[in-house]
């Protein structure tokens, strides 16, 4: 079924160029939607929508740190004249299927396959909601000449999320249960519709300014969709041994189906590639490296907190990363780590990584280190994060209990021999080092909030972008404005970073030594510290005044051009 669906990709990938044209240059509804094939095939082109893999492992918002920064962060942002994300050709390709998917006589297929369009229309939907805030809502083909439909008024984002919530419910109640990898099924939607509830259910609990009703009916989906994938789904947190389980689900070369709910697939057969292993291992991408406050984020080993150790801040390297959760050694390189298939230990590279944390998730075997060519399948959508879309969803409604956190959070912490979150003692005393974080957070549930954001981060890092969303959704854009941090290092010397007795570093001012078998690094060019030669952590872009404009930068403006030619169109706040 893998080999087959990536087939028909690329047989439709070649057939059209332009996919969002495929309705009216390569099908005629009076001789094609005949046969369940023909819906297959047709709906196969909607697949194009999900995340390339570089979507799924390129982050770079305040988790992973590069020498770029994008414009969200700089806060120049301007008003596009077209584009910016206001495209609706993939909608018009959806709904085109819809309007004609009934001439098939096979009435169990048209269901069914309606169920797939109607999931993407909702994943359309979504993101566009999410991106403009309150957008047109089209159920129907839009033809040139409408020009009713095509002058029409953004709808009220209320209106549209309802309208997303219907097609999912649709979806949910007429796709396959089965479980596959490579296709949307039951369990895709209803983790879709667990993402979906709890992002609107949150942005509209922390965003007051855009008066938006109903939060918690969001938050009572979310949490709905999720308990039923959990009861139902068969799908499971997979494990093997604590010290390498988290690593070896991101870097197979074929996604794990016990833990993986939707990939998308890349193969060496079919020569069909990515490029993640040259994105970690070289400098041509920005030397992306975990940022200093969430490696701080991650627990000890026993579940005491790393940032309550007296010094803490001043920690080096081969100490800081000591008796951590063991997701941290799985996620960058610490001291031991090697190469899948290879025994000799490496350090991290600091013409990779220019925080010093080099990430290793999702790093396979040096054979395919080259150019795009990587084939490590990309999770989509795992089920790690609908356990914590339930608890962070119960967490807000008030109704987290115990139990609730040993259904979800226990089981992606028992994957690396991790203590779960306790709910009393979290909110009897919540962490002032997350709290400084997220500072719209109050009341009651404040403490265990803290500890299951805390969970995610860790868990769903460096994955679809989650990190941007969460920041959007809880009103924390104040966290983009900060300074990038990397290691901590006293100042100029000679560094041995994972103990072994050899310099593996030298921070040096001056004339350049030559040291067998060691980086070595010029003090205010190739290497920043926020004291000069008095030490301190890596400083990232330092010399970049990172804005965030709270009364206009949680949504995106609309294209000038667009608002020229349908004057019905309003602009976002603050953006005009």
């Amino acid at each position: 079924m893998k080999k087959l669906i990536s087939i028909i990709a690329i047989a439709v990938g070649l057939a059209s160029c332009d996919l969002n044209r495929l309705p009216e240059d390569a099908i005629s509804p009076e001789t094609f939607f005949k046969t369940e094939n023909d819906l297959l095939l047709y709906t196969n082109s909607f697949y194009n929508a999900l995340p390339s893999a570089e979507d799924v492992y390129n982050e770079d918002v305040d988790n992973v740190a590069k020498n770029t920064l994008r414009d969200e962060l700089q806060g120049t942002r301007i008003v596009p004249t077209s584009g910016g994300g206001w495209s609706w050709g993939s909608l018009r390709n959806i709904n085109y299927f819809l309007a004609n998917s009934e001439k098939c006589p096979d009435k169990k297929a048209v269901v069914k396959y309606n169920g797939l369009a109607r999931f993407f229309r909702a994943y359309f939907y979504f993101g566009m909601v999410k991106r403009f805030g309150d957008v047109p809502w089209y159920n129907s083909t839009v033809e040139v000449t409408d020009e009713a439909l095509l002058t029409k008024a953004r709808d009220p984002r209320a209106m549209v999320m309802d309208s997303v919530m219907a097609d999912l419910n649709y979806a949910i109640n007429t796709l396959d249960a089965s479980r596959q990898l490579n296709t949307i099924t039951k369990w895709t939607a209803l983790a879709l519709k667990s993402r979906v509830g709890l992002y609107e259910g949150t942005f509209r609990k922390y965003h007051p300014e855009f008066s938006l009703p109903d939060a918690n009916k969001y938050l009572d989906a979310s949490i709905d969709a999720s308990d039923n994938l959990m009861k139902n789904s068969g799908y499971t947190i997979y494990k093997a041994t604590p010290a390498t389980a988290y690593m070896k689900l991101f870097s197979s070369d074929n996604a794990i189906p016990d833990e993986v709910i939707l990939a998308r697939d890349f193969s060496d057969e079919l020569q069909v590639y990515h490029n993640l292993n040259y994105y970690t291992m070289t400098a041509s991408y920005g030397k992306p490296g975990l940022e200093k406050k969430l490696v701080n984020s991650y627990l000890m080993a026993d579940g005491t907190r790393f940032t309550d150790i007296k010094g803490y801040e001043t920690m080096q390297f081969a100490d800081e990363v000591q008796n951590r959760d063991p997701r941290l050694s799985q996620t960058i390189r610490t001291p031991g780590y090697t190469r899948i298939g290879e025994t000799a230990p490496l350090v991290p590279e600091f013409g990779a990584t220019v925080t010093g944390y080099q990430l290793i998730k999702f790093v396979s075997a040096p054979k395919w280190d080259t150019f795009t060519k990587d084939i490590t399948d990309m999770p989509i959508f795992r089920y790690a994060e609908v356990l914590m879309n339930f608890a962070e969803a119960k967490a807000e409604r008030g109704t987290l209990t115990q139990d609730d956190l040993d259904r979800s959070t226990k089981l992606t912490r028992d994957r690396v021999g991790m203590p779960n979150i306790n709910l009393a003692a979290a909110n009897a005393k919540p962490d002032p080092y997350q709290a400084q974080q997220y500072t719209q957070l109050s009341g009651s549930n404040t403490g265990v909030i803290l500890e299951i954001r805390r969970e995610r981060r860790i868990e769903l890092v460096m994955e679809n972008f989650f990190r941007w969303d969460d920041i959007i959704r809880w009103k924390e854009g104040q966290l983009l404005t900060k300074v990038f941090k990397g290691m901590y290092f006293p100042g100029p010397g000679s560094y041995d970073l994972d103990k072994n007795g050899k310099v593996d570093l030298v921070i040096y001012e001056g004339t350049k030594p030559t040291v067998a078998g060691a980086q070595v690094l010029k003090l205010g060019s190739e290497i920043l510290l926020e004291n000069g030669n008095k030490g301190g952590n890596i400083v990232v872009n330092g010399h970049i005044n990172k804005k965030f404009n709270e009364a206009r930068d949680y949504l995106y403006p609309i294209p000038t051009q667009e608002r020229l030619l349908n004057t019905k169109l309003t602009q976002n706040p603050n953006w005009e």
